[in-house]
């Protein structure tokens, strides 16, 4: 039975301990590091922002959203008392 790296999927001959391909063994845990490490991509866990990235994407949850929420709301209450004043 032929085993392959879990991190490249290169077939792994013998009881290798370590991938000749990647570089990824039992000791980095099959690592995200080690693949991108043999495509030559730096990996770096801790540069990644989640809530950076989050607040770029989507924006923030601030004071300015919620004040233009809060005028919508206001808009579609008055509406409706209207409506209802003016039919009954």
């Amino acid at each position: 039975m032929e085993a392959f790296c879990p991190n490249c999927n290169t077939p792994l001959e013998g009881r290798v301990t370590a991938c000749p391909e990647c570089g990824s063994c039992e000791e980095t845990g099959w690592s995200e590091r080690a693949k991108y490490e043999s495509m030559g991509i730096d990996y770096d866990e801790e540069a990644f922002d989640y809530d950076q990235y989050l607040r770029e994407e989507f924006g923030s949850n601030s004071a300015a959203n919620r004040s233009g929420r809060w005028w919508v709301a206001v808009v579609a209450v008055v509406l409706v008392i209207l409506f209802l004043a003016a039919y009954f």
